[in-house]
């Protein structure tokens, strides 16, 4: 089943997604018409793991970490399907990274792996933006804007194979499977939680495989997953 919330003039509804249109308590939405389609979450934090391919890892030059490494986004990194990316004015080198998230459903903490799969309430895309020339994580990773997600939940389908692509312009720039994740999605989560204390509505994303280059204002980046669908967004400039 696909979750989609919609801003609409009276407010942001959440509901069933299908064929375009969202169902909430016997109302239909027109995206498009009613409204468009607004993140499908309110995350009080992107939890987001990094170097966790290890065609990133050679492609960097980095050595495998001993354990997940990660850095987050704020609410203020969220950008919803289709809306334009703001380019970072303060960054001549941003990058883009095709992401498969999961959107807990309930608030949890020292979570096991099997235990992390009860409090998933769907999986979505990110893109995770990444103002490379910038110094340390937070700099480079967690300006507004910086995460495109979307462009829904969809609550039935198991991370843990899934193909997915990123194009830019209509170009195939990164391919890969989930399998080749070096720490599974449910172990991430139960490796985050000893940390954190997860509240409904938040994400964690769990890494992208090789990012092969650079974005600009105008391109057109879409990012799919299979069984989930397509993020789509537009750079734009703000100069």
């Amino acid at each position: 089943m696909r979750l989609a919330r919609i801003q609409t003039d009276d407010g942001v509804v959440a509901g069933e997604y299908e064929d375009g249109v969202v169902e909430s308590d016997g109302e239909r939405y027109v995206v498009g018409e009613d409204g468009d389609l607004a993140a499908p979450c309110e995350p009080s934090a992107l939890y987001c793991i990094g170097r966790n391919y290890a065609e990133t890892l050679d492609q960097k030059g980095y050595e495998r970490p001993e354990q997940p490494t990660f850095f987050i986004k704020p609410p203020a990194s969220v950008v919803p399907h289709e809306a334009p990316i703001p380019y970072p004015t303060f960054s001549d080198e941003v990058t883009y990274a095709g992401e498969l998230v999961a959107v807990i459903g309930e608030r949890c903490h020292d979570l096991t792996p099997a235990e992390a799969e009860d409090v998933v309430r769907g999986f979505t895309i990110m893109n995770d933006m990444d103002a490379l020339d910038q110094p340390g994580l937070t700099s480079r990773k967690a300006f507004d804007g910086s995460g495109p997600l979307g462009p829904w939940m969809e609550t039935d389908v198991d991370p843990r194979s899934l193909d997915m692509y990123t194009e830019i312009n209509g170009e195939r720039r990164q391919a890969a499977n989930t399998e080749l994740m070096l720490w599974g999605p449910y172990e991430l989560i139960s490796f985050l939680s000893e940390r954190f204390t997860f509240r409904p509505g938040d994400a964690i994303a769990f890494g992208s495989p090789g990012n092969p280059g650079t974005t600009e204002p105008g391109d057109e980046v879409e990012i799919w997953y299979e069984g989930i669908g397509t993020l789509r967004n537009t750079v734009v400039s703000q100069e």
